[in-house]
């Protein structure tokens, strides 16, 4: 009997071993974790190696975990307003600047998280790295193997503040000149700092404290997604009685 072929998760325990921290398969995706220090190498063996041949870089991204799962709304008593359950938020970014939490957050915060792509396999394929450092993010550029990694990284630093250590020009690229601190940083308030508006006394623009009150607009719940129950119980094996 010919032996049974290896699935591409186990393919690619196989063949990163230790490297591969964790290798997940889950909603059709398959998800690999590395540290910093294989990042380059195991990407480079992807891209180069038949087996894999991901040739394309799809996505660059970053990702802040910290108070990653926690819930803000009220899910046990409703209103008479239906599904107005937001409670004072106290969470990430719902808080003035002054007053902004300054813990340390969990063991994994800041992650850096790529989308190859293979053309001749017909496949795809997550990659996530955390940095190891929270108060000074860095992770490994790869513009040396994806050149259009460049604006992606950029983006990534401009958002999250995460290094890309080799980039070649890791400048801003979304906000404006001067800006200060990272938008996507879940320990930036969501009002903002400072808001901009024209002062017709001054016949010109003027920048003053933000004015908006922070508030609940989101529910941040992570819950499984029930258009995957679904789909796994439309595809699972039916049983005969």
């Amino acid at each position: 009997m010919p032996e049974p072929t290896l699935s591409f998760p186990d393919r690619l325990k196989a063949r990163f071993g230790e490297r591969a921290l964790s290798v997940v398969q889950a909603h059709g995706e398959t998800t690999m974790e590395l540290a910093p220090d294989s990042w380059i190498e195991v990407i480079r063996a992807l891209r180069d190696e038949p087996e894999f041949g991901f040739e394309q870089l799809i996505d660059v991204c970053g990702v802040d975990y910290l108070g990653y799962g926690d819930d803000e709304w009220d899910t046990s008593d409703v209103s008479s307003q239906g599904f107005s359950r937001g409670v004072e938020g106290s969470g990430p970014g719902r808080f003035d600047w002054e007053n902004r939490p300054r813990g340390k957050g969990p063991d994994k915060r800041f992650a850096a998280v790529i989308h190859l792509l293979s053309v001749r396999n017909n496949r795809r394929l997550r990659l996530r790295c955390f940095a190891l450092d929270h108060s000074l993010p860095v992770v490994p550029s790869l513009t040396e193997l994806y050149p259009i990694a460049n604006w992606f990284e950029r983006e990534a630093f401009d958002l999250f503040g995460i290094i890309f250590e080799g980039h070649p020009d890791l400048r801003r690229i979304l906000t404006d000149y001067g800006f200060v601190g990272h938008p996507f940083r879940k320990d930036f308030p969501m009002i903002g700092n400072v808001e901009v508006l024209y002062d017709a006394e001054k016949k010109r623009v003027v920048y003053q404290p933000v004015s908006i009150e922070p508030r609940v607009n989101v529910p941040r719940v992570v819950r499984e997604d029930s258009r995957w129950q679904q789909s796994a119980a439309e595809t699972a094996p039916q049983v005969k009685k």
